[in-house]
């Protein structure tokens, strides 16, 4: 089926098309068109010329549109689900949990468009302030280009584009390559609302065509992107002034204290390790037990795990399912054999059985090994032993990354410890680092990124902070 991009309110066709596979079946799902780089730029100038159109919606209006949008996610759940299944391998049950979530945020965006305000400024607290009366208000910052990687292809869109339009801003799409279709049914959604048409766009390509123009152009006022670190950087560099927040992913690191509850922790850290493939900015990466502990955990972690169902992505029972493409499974399956070269054990997994990687778990891993000191994005989780909590700390400090981390004590002293010395965005105190809830402020340091997400903060990162000063005279 030959698919087209939106913009202005109108589906356009394309020169060029890409097929677009299914990673589960391998066959043809759809015909994506490819944006030239002059079809980009006529997106970017509609948005620039709905920007006016936008920022003059009141509260109220950008809120409606946002309930809107959130109720007509709740009338298409299963629909828009299963799109994220067929796409992206991602098992059903859990391509409906990022739609209940979908359903949060936008939610949540509505809620803060109403909250959009600045504050008043005690000018006479200065020696030269006296007869003043100062305050700030919060306006949208323009045009924001969005680029959005596979793996939340609904969510993660929904954190960019909710805040953006409460902020009043208008929006051009860049979906990840391989999850078009989320995005170009996110359109047909948006398509149903009062939003001014020019407001909200989508235009499908290459990352180098579609992406570029966006990080290059005067027009486009700020980037969000979520994915590598690799392109997060490129589009630093490449960016200018524009405002850019960036969220690169990490290799998320858990701490599990002695006399801790095992039955409750091991659940939590299987779902945290191998939900929709590992292929999560917060997957459980790396896990760090301590002595009295260790054998218990990793005999019960094991032991769940492989009750873990492997299947088709459609299956209501199936927990793990095919990666995003057969290459990422390659390179996973070599960075476990990197990994067994240079000391690591495998206790489960390890290898590719009919398409899928299993469910892995290392442990003895090297600091050095890729599975451990960078991204693996894959169904890969090392368990070391520790002799304390403050080696713990520094081997997931040892780290270009600092999205999250976990802890999981029945110490105080402990988890206050943890949280200030832990070198992360997020310090989650008897939870997996893998947990998130929409509304909260998300986002890391080093090579994790910039900015935050959560609608809040997302939508104070999308506007500009003006000062207004009056002299009573």
């Amino acid at each position: 089926m030959k698919k087209q991009y939106y913009v202005n309110g109108e589906w356009k066709s394309a020169s060029k098309y890409a097929e677009l596979l299914s990673p589960h079946t391998k066959e043809v799902i759809a015909q994506i068109p490819q944006a030239s780089h002059e079809e980009v730029e006529a997106a970017i100038d509609v948005a620039y010329e709905a920007r006016k159109q936008m920022a003059a919606l009141t509260a109220y209006e950008r809120a409606a549109i946002l309930e809107h949008i959130t109720q007509l996610f709740i009338d298409n759940r299963q629909k828009a689900a299963f799109i994220i299944s067929l796409e992206a391998a991602k098992p059903i049950k859990y391509a409906l949990g990022e739609i209940d979530r979908t359903i949060e945020t936008y939610k949540f965006a509505a809620e803060e468009a109403k909250r959009l305000t600045g504050e008043m400024i005690p000018m006479d607290a200065a020696k030269n302030g006296a007869n003043r009366f100062g305050y700030t208000i919060e306006q949208p910052i323009g045009v924001v280009g969005a680029i959005t990687p596979f793996n939340f292809p609904q969510n993660l869109v929904a954190h960019k584009v909710g805040p953006a339009i409460a902020a009043g801003n208008t929006i051009i799409l860049k979906p990840a390559s391989q999850t078009p279709l989320s995005a170009l049914f996110l359109a047909e959604l948006i398509d149903q609302t009062a939003l001014p048409k020019g407001v909200f766009n989508v235009v499908t390509g290459s990352g180098k065509t579609v992406g570029d123009a966006l990080v290059e152009s005067d027009k486009v006022k700020m980037i969000t992107f979520t994915g590598s670190p690799s392109v997060g950087k490129g589009i630093r560099d490449k960016a200018g002034l524009k405002k850019i927040a960036l969220e690169l992913g990490s290799n998320a690191g858990l701490i599990i204290d002695k006399n801790v509850d095992l039955t409750q922790i091991v659940p939590k850290c299987v779902m945290g390790a191998f939900s929709n493939q590992g292929q999560v900015c917060i997957s459980l990466q790396r896990t760090y037990v301590m002595d009295e502990v260790y054998d218990e955990f990793l005999e019960q972690f094991s032991k769940l795990t492989k009750q873990l169902i492997i299947g088709s992505p459609d299956n209501e029972s199936t927990d793990i399912s095919a990666m995003i493409n057969p290459s990422e499974q390659d390179r996973a399956l070599n960075w476990v054999q990197e990994a067994v070269e240079q000391g690591a054990k495998i206790i489960s997994g390890g290898t590719i059985e009919n398409g899928v990687f299993l469910p892995t778990i290392l442990t003895n891993v090297s600091a050095t090994s890729k599975v451990s000191c960078q991204e693996v994005f894959a169904p890969i989780v090392l368990v070391n032993r520790i002799s304390s909590i403050k080696v713990g700390i520094e081997a997931i400090n040892n780290s270009d990354f600092g999205l999250q981390a976990g802890i999981f004590t029945n110490d105080i002293q402990t988890a206050f410890i943890a949280s200030k010395e832990l070198e992360v965005g997020g310090v989650m105190i008897n939870d997996i680092p893998t947990y998130r809830i929409d509304q909260m402020p998300y986002g890391g340091v080093k090579e994790s990124g910039t900015g935050k997400e959560g609608l809040k903060y997302a939508i104070h990162e999308m506007t500009e902070t003006k000062l207004v000063v009056w002299n009573q005279q």
